[in-house]
């Protein structure tokens, strides 16, 4: 997604609600070959950014996605699987890290003359996959497509003054305030670089079947065939590495026939995306699982109803309920209890401080104790909640929501509240996220989220005061100031330290309720490795760290 942090649409079932297997190795990876099962503990689970490095080249490779793209063109469509091709073929300004950190990439260096000025000077030697090459025109272009309202990252240049090209292989961007998250939206869709001649000749018709990539990554597009398959191929005057794996099929199947095409060697992985494939491939011969940090969070979100208006109720609520008992009924303990609403994939830099910070978090028992229900019945009296008042739950049938939505209610029931769920299909689920109105009979909403940033910030800017998403009306000036200073501070140091306070007011606010941090999960065939097993395959090139594990 383009936004500073976001519902996770396709992304959301894969890594939310899967039943996986697992034993953390050395590696990461989990191998199944002698038909046992064994459930996975995420707490104990070694979330490894990476797999071992491939040694052997591959003429093909078959992946599988959940779902066709709509789009190719990722400033119209942000789709995770549009996305999960298209980040081997499209190159951006900086790139994210398998380790989740970003670096200058197509911009060789970055400066800042001052705390409002940027200069990109740009690496030399690359050409788009039609062979002309890649100038200051085309990149300062593509950065004014992406900054358009209408696109998809429009939201991310809000703070620019201007863009302009300041030399042949230099452009420069001036901030009407510092903004720490503009390099990170420049590793994500907000950076990708185009072929400006060859989106404005494919018109409307770019990103869709039969029109070319239009840009300058280790591979191109080779075909798509509408209903059928997408093809990239090596691009063999690539600047940088030259990938292993010559070219990359991707079908896409759901459920029962993407675990079939895996197990019988049809297909050689994926990014599981669906709550049935790592349990159905959990007992499976030949297949590695490998897990990887995620920003990914499963939480409980309060609306506008009014049923946890009362930040004394939803602190209650948060003491009493049972995260150990969610990630095991719910989700095979392939989730991890958290106490904030980003995962560990966000602690893109200064991580002892996040990690320290998450420990200390208030009123997110793993459990909760004796101690915590007393707690929690204590605050429910001094809120002078009504017993008889049913607090409403909005779910959809899928079994990792259901079980928390179950779970709630089990937490509000030993505070002396009434829970009640509402079940809905998951295309009006969907809605809930969206539209005030869909949502205006429920008081709390069992969702998933993920930032697309690698930093914790990404995601706070959703408890201010005039924010779209602090859908409960919390209102706190002093941390609408937090946030605005956090977002303007450049050094990471003393970002990170802002963050950890606007986090603490968050959490013992309960905004939101946090319940489980997701990883990514990698399914492999045991004959290949290389790929990221972290979340940053949505923004990284994995394809090209693809191979046979043996030379």
């Amino acid at each position: 997604m383009t936004h500073t942090s976001s519902r996770r649409s396709v992304l959301a079932t894969a890594l939310v609600a899967a039943t996986v297997v697992a034993a953390a190795g050395c590696s990461g990876a989990t191998q199944n070959t002698a038909g046992a099962s064994r459930t996975a503990d995420a707490a104990t689970l070694d979330l490894t950014p990476t797999t071992t490095p491939a040694k052997g080249e591959l003429a093909n490779a078959d992946w599988l996605l959940e779902d066709e793209p709509d789009s190719l063109d990722l400033d119209t469509q942000g789709s995770s699987a549009g996305r999960v091709v298209l980040t081997n073929v499209c190159e951006r300004l900086y790139q994210l890290q398998p380790d989740m950190s970003t670096k200058p990439f197509l911009a060789e260096k970055a400066e800042t003359l001052d705390d409002k000025t940027l200069v990109l000077t740009l690496r030399s030697g690359v050409t788009f996959h039609d062979g002309t090459p890649m100038t200051a025109d085309d990149v300062l272009w593509s950065l004014k497509r992406h900054a358009d309202p209408d696109m998809e990252q429009g939201d991310e240049f809000g703070n620019i003054a201007a863009m302009e090209k300041t030399g042949d292989r230099r452009i420069t961007i001036t901030f009407k305030a510092p903004d720490a998250m503009f390099f990170k939206a420049l590793a994500g869709d907000a950076g990708i670089v185009w072929n400006k001649e060859q989106v404005e000749k494919a018109g409307k018709d770019f990103g869709t079947p039969g029109q070319p990539d239009a840009c300058t990554g280790p591979y191109s597009l080779s075909s798509w065939k509408s209903g059928d398959s997408i093809s990239i191929e090596r691009y063999d005057a690539y600047w940088g590495k030259k990938p292993l794996t010559k070219q990359v099929t991707f079908r896409w199947a759901a459920d029962s026939a993407l675990v079939n095409a895996l197990t019988t060697g049809a297909a050689d992985g994926a990014y599981a995306e669906s709550p049935n494939t790592a349990a159905a491939l959990q007992d499976k011969e030949g297949i590695e699982q490998h897990y990887g940090p995620s920003t990914a969070s499963l939480v409980l979100i309060p609306t506008e109803r009014g049923g946890l208006k009362d930040p004394k109720i939803r602190r209650a609520l948060s003491l009493a309920l049972d995260r150990k008992g969610i990630a095991a009924s719910g989700y095979g303990g392939m989730v991890q209890p958290w106490g904030t609403p980003v995962g560990s994939g966000a602690w893109g830099y200064e991580k002892p401080v996040f990690e320290a910070a998450q420990k200390a978090v208030a009123y997110a028992p793993v459990a909760p104790t004796a101690e915590d229900l007393a707690e929690a019945k204590n605050l429910v009296k001094e809120a002078g909640a009504d017993p008889a008042e049913p607090v409403v739950i909005g779910t959809d049938a899928s079994q990792g929501r259901s079980v928390v939505a179950n779970a709630v209610r089990a937490a509000l029931q030993r505070i002396g509240l009434k829970g009640q769920i509402k079940t809905v299909p998951t295309s009006q689920f969907e809605q809930f996220y969206s539209d005030p109105q869909a949502r205006a009979d429920i008081d709390v909403l069992v969702g998933d989220w993920y930032i697309s940033k690698a930093d914790p910030m990404g995601f706070y800017d959703n408890a201010l005061s005039d924010s779209s998403n602090n859908w409960v009306g919390f209102k706190d000036a002093a941390y609408d100031a937090k946030v605005k200073k956090a977002l303007s501070t450049l050094d990471d140091a003393e970002r990170a330290k802002l963050t950890v306070d606007i986090q603490r007011t968050f959490t013992d606010a309960a905004v939101w309720i946090s319940v489980a941090q997701v990883p990514s999960v990698l399914v492999l065939n045991e004959k290949l490795t290389g790929p990221p097993a972290s979340m940053a395959y949505l923004y990284y090139p994995w394809a090209a760290e693809l191979g046979s594990k043996k030379g």
